[in-house]
C-alpha cells in the first residue's frame, strides 16, 4: 500500500551561493516582493538527503516557482514550468543508495515562453508549498504521472448517478478495481466492483443530499481500490458533492435550481513578510475571514491555489472561479506552457464541487487584440471544454475591450474587470456601464469580475475624494458599487478586487511600495478595513454594528457627520452621552457635535454595540493625507486622463526621450530579448501627429489612452 510521506522539514536553501537552512513553504521573495519592484528573481536551490524508500517511489512538488529542474545524486530527472500546479516525477531508479542527494532548482527569472511576466502581483520565487514522497507503490497503482490528483475523476449528478473515470499505471491484468461512496457519516451507501481494466463506471447514490453552497456544503466520499484477489494493493480516497449549475443572461445564477446571486471576493494568496509560502493555518484564517464578510464565492487569482484552499472551499460551501495566468501580453511562443497550466489545473481540481467555472485568460487584451490572440483563447477554451464537458468556461476582459469584441463570445460567461471611480470617471458610471453592455449583448451572462478602489488604513478623510487613498473614500466607491450590483438580477455575481491587500513589487502607491492595497482586510490580516463592513452590511445574516472611522482619531471640532453600517433596521447612536436614533438601511448618517479632546461614540442595534473613541482637534491632522509630499498617485493604466504630470513619461514626449528611459529600456529586455536604440537624428520625433491621427480610427482612442496611462506610472530619468 502506498505511503505519503511528508519532507518539507531540513533543506539546504542556496541563494546567489549563500546556503541556509530552511523548512518548506519556502519563499526567497518574502520581504523584496513587497516592498522591492527590483525584487530577487533569478535561479535558488534546494537540497536535501533523502533515503532509499521501499516499493516504487513518486516524488510530489505542490508549488514551486516558476521553473523548476529535480536531480537525484547529480542525474537529471525533469523540468517543470508552471509556478502554480503540482507535479511529479517517479525517481525510483535514481535511488541508488541508502542516502540520496535530492536537488529541486527553482527560477522565476523573467522569461519570454513563460506565464505571468506582467501583471499587477509578485511573482515570488520558491518551493512554497508541500513536498511530499509518495513511496510503497506496487507496480501497478492509480496514476499519479497523468497531471491528476489520484487519476481518478467525479462527475455526480444530481439525480443520484455518479459517473467514475479512474485510470492506473502498470499492468492490470488479474487485478480488480472496487469503489465505495460513503455518506458524510462515514456509512458505506454504494458500491461495485470491476475488472482491473475498467476505465469508466457509475455508482447510484439513493434519496441524494446535495451539495448546496454554504447553506448546506454537504459531501459524500469515494474510496477507490485496487485489488488482487481480496488484498488491496493500493488505495485512494477524495471527496464529492451533488450539484448542478445554470446561467441564464436574464436571470442570473442557478445551484441546483435555486436563484442564488454570487457575492464574491478575489484573493491573491500572499500574506505580509510569509509571500507565497503560507499553511493550513493561513489558508483557513483566510476562508473564516471570507465568511465572516457573508462572500459565498471567491475568485482566486489568478492562477492555481492549493489543494488546501479548494479542500476548505468544499468543506466551507464557497463557490470557486478557478483560473490560470493567461493575463496582460499574450504571445503564441507562450501558448504551450498555457495549455500545460490549464490541463494541470483542471485534472488536478476537477473532483472539487466548490468550483463552478473555468477561466482561460484575465485582461488579455491589455494588448490590442489579434488573430492569434484571438485563436489562443479559442484554443484554451476548447481545450477546457474537451477536459470537463460539466463546468463553463469564463474569463474576464479589461475595461477597455469593446462590448463587442470576438473576445466576449468565446467562453460560456464572461467578467469584466471595471474600475470606474478610481481609474476612470466616476464610480456612479457603473451602472450607465452595465446596462449599456447588457443591452447590446442581451445574450452574454455577465459578471463583474473585477472592481475596486485602494484603502489605506493611515488615511483618512471627512470629505473623501477620489485618488485620496482614504480609506473613507474606499468605503464611498463600495457604497456606490454595491447598489448598482443589487440593483441588477441579470447580473449573475461579483468579485471585489480585493479581499486583502496583496504584494505588487512594482507598485508605489499611496505612500506604500510593493502593495496593492484594494483589500476589504490588511496584507496581514489584522484590520478589517471600512468598506469590509459595508459588505458585510448587504452579504451577512450575522447582526452587527460598526461606526466608521475607528481610525480617524483627530477630528475637527463642531458638527460632524458620524456613519454607521449596520445589517440592522434600527441605529442608535450615543455621543458624549447625548442619544440620537436612526431607522435605515444598511447606511445610517448621523450628525453629531464634537468637542475638543476626548469624544466617545457609542452605537447599538437590538444586542450589538461598537464604541470608538475620537480627539476633537481644531487643525487637521495632516498625516492623513498624503498632501504636497504625494510622489505616488492612482496609476491609471486605462487612461490617462485630462492631467499629464510633466515629470512622468507620456504621448507629448518625443520618441528618443520614450525609448531611452531605463525602465522602458528594461521592459524591452524582458519582453522582446532585447533593447532597441533610436538613431540621434530619429530621437527628436514628436508621436503628437500620430496620436491625433491614431484618435480619428475607430479603436484609437482606446489605444493611445491605455500607452498614456502606462507612461505616466514611469518617471522620467
Amino acid at each position: 500500500m502506498r505511503k505519503v510521506i511528508n519532507i518539507n522539514s531540513g533543506w539546504n536553501f542556496t541563494k546567489e551561493d549563500k546556503t541556509e537552512k530552511v523548512n518548506l513553504p519556502h519563499t526567497w521573495n518574502a520581504v523584496d516582493g513587497q516592498s522591492d519592484k527590483n525584487y530577487y528573481r533569478g535561479k535558488c536551490s534546494y537540497r536535501k538527503t533523502i533515503q532509499r524508500y521501499d516499493g516504487n517511489v513518486v516524488l510530489e512538488i505542490n508549488g514551486a516557482n516558476t521553473r523548476s529542474e529535480v536531480f537525484v545524486n547529480g542525474v537529471f530527472v525533469g523540468e517543470h514550468i508552471n509556478g502554480y500546479g503540482m507535479f511529479r516525477f517517479n525517481i525510483t531508479n535514481y535511488l541508488t543508495k541508502d542516502e540520496n542527494e535530492l536537488l529541486i532548482t527553482v527560477d522565476n527569472s523573467s522569461d519570454m515562453l513563460l506565464y505571468p511576466q506582467v501583471a499587477d502581483f509578485t511573482f515570488y520565487g520558491g518551493l512554497y508549498r508541500d513536498v511530499n514522497v509518495i513511496c510503497s507503490l506496487p507496480e501497478t497503482h492509480f496514476a499519479l504521472l497523468d497531471k491528476s490528483k489520484n487519476g481518478v475523476y467525479i462527475t455526480p449528478m444530481v439525480n443520484g448517478d455518479v459517473y467514475i473515470k479512474s485510470y492506473t499505471e502498470g499492468d492490470t491484468s488479474g487485478l480488480t478495481k472496487e469503489f465505495e461512496i460513503f455518506d458524510a457519516d462515514g456509512k458505506s451507501i454504494a458500491s461495485g466492483i470491476y475488472s482491473g481494466d475498467a476505465e469508466a463506471v457509475k455508482l447510484r447514490v439513493d434519496s441524494p443530499v446535495l451539495w448546496n453552497g454554504i447553506e448546506n456544503p454537504y459531501l459524500y466520499s469515494l474510496s477507490a481500490r485496487l485489488k488482487q484477489g481480496e488484498e488491496v494493493i493500493d488505495e485512494v480516497k477524495d471527496t464529492f458533492g451533488l450539484r448542478e449549475f445554470e446561467f441564464d443572461s436574464e436571470k442570473g445564477f442557478f445551484l441546483n435550481g435555486k436563484h442564488l446571486k454570487l457575492k464574491g471576493v478575489s484573493r491573491h494568496q500572499d500574506r505580509e513578510f510569509m509571500g507565497n509560502a503560507l499553511t493550513v493555518k493561513e489558508h483557513k484564517e483566510d476562508i473564516d475571514l471570507i465568511c465572516d464578510v457573508g462572500a459565498n464565492s471567491i475568485r482566486l487569482a489568478h492562477y492555481q491555489h492549493d489543494e488546501k484552499f479548494y479542500e476548505e472551499c468544499d468543506r466551507r460551501g464557497l463557490l470557486v472561479w478557478a483560473e490560470i495566468p493567461v493575463i496582460s501580453n499574450y504571445s503564441k511562443k507562450k501558448q504551450p506552457q498555457a495549455r500545460l497550466m490549464l490541463e494541470e489545473l483542471i485534472r488536478q481540481n476537477y473532483n472539487h464541487p466548490c468550483i463552478y467555472c473555468w477561466g482561460v485568460e484575465n485582461e488579455i487584451s491589455i494588448a490590442s487584440p489579434s488573430a492569434s490572440l484571438y485563436n489562443g483563447i479559442k484554443e484554451l477554451n476548447c481545450i477546457a471544454k474537451y477536459l470537463d464537458e460539466t463546468r463553463p468556461t469564463t474569463c474576464a476582459q479589461l475595461t477597455f475591450c469593446s462590448a463587442t469584441s470576438k473576445l466576449n463570445y468565446i467562453t460560456d460567461i464572461l467578467g469584466y474587470n471595471q474600475y470606474f471611480g478610481w481609474y476612470v470617471q466616476t464610480a456612479d458610471q457603473i451602472g450607465v456601464w452595465l446596462d449599456k453592455f447588457h443591452k447590446i449583448n442581451p445574450q452574454v451572462k455577465l459578471c463583474l469580475s473585477e472592481y475596486g478602489a485602494e484603502g489605506i488604513t493611515t488615511l483618512h478623510s471627512a470629505v473623501p475624494l477620489q485618488g485620496d487613498y482614504s480609506e473613507e473614500y474606499q468605503a464611498v466607491f463600495h457604497e456606490k458599487y454595491l447598489k448598482a450590483i443589487n440593483e441588477r438580477d441579470w447580473l449573475w455575481g461579483s468579485y471585489v478586487w480585493n479581499m486583502f491587500d496583496f504584494g505588487s513589487a512594482i507598485r508605489n502607491e499611496g505612500g506604500v511600495k510593493g502593495r496593492n492595497n484594494k483589500g476589504l482586510v490588511t496584507i496581514d490580516r489584522k484590520i478589517k478595513k471600512d468598506s469590509f463592513w459595508i459588505y458585510k452590511a448587504y452579504w451577512s445574516d450575522e447582526k452587527f454594528v460598526h461606526i466608521t472611522g475607528e481610525r480617524f482619531v483627530d477630528r475637527l471640532t463642531g458638527t460632524q457627520q458620524i456613519k454607521v453600517y449596520s445589517n440592522c433596521n434600527k441605529v442608535k447612536l450615543t455621543v458624549n452621552g447625548k442619544e440620537q436614533t436612526l431607522e435605515g438601511d444598511k447606511i445610517f448618517i448621523f450628525t453629531a457635535d464634537i468637542i475638543p479632546g476626548e469624544n466617545v461614540i457609542k452605537a447599538s442595534a437590538g444586542r450589538c454595540r461598537h464604541e470608538i473613541k475620537i480627539n476633537g482637534v481644531t487643525e487637521e491632522n495632516e498625516s492623513y493625507s498624503l498632501g504636497e509630499n504625494n510622489d505616488s498617485f492612482v496609476r491609471n493604466w486605462f487612461e490617462a486622463g485630462e492631467t499629464i504630470d510633466s515629470e512622468r513619461l507620456s504621448l507629448n514626449d518625443d520618441l528618443g526621450t520614450i525609448i531611452g528611459n531605463p525602465e522602458i529600456q528594461k521592459i524591452m529586455k524582458s519582453q522582446l530579448g532585447k533593447v532597441f536604440t533610436v538613431p540621434k537624428l530619429l530621437g527628436g520625433i514628436s508621436l503628437k501627429p500620430l496620436v491625433k491621427l491614431a484618435e480619428k480610427t475607430k479603436k484609437g482612442k482606446e489605444i493611445t489612452d491605455l500607452a498614456n496611462g502606462y507612461l505616466q506610472s514611469i518617471k522620467k530619468s
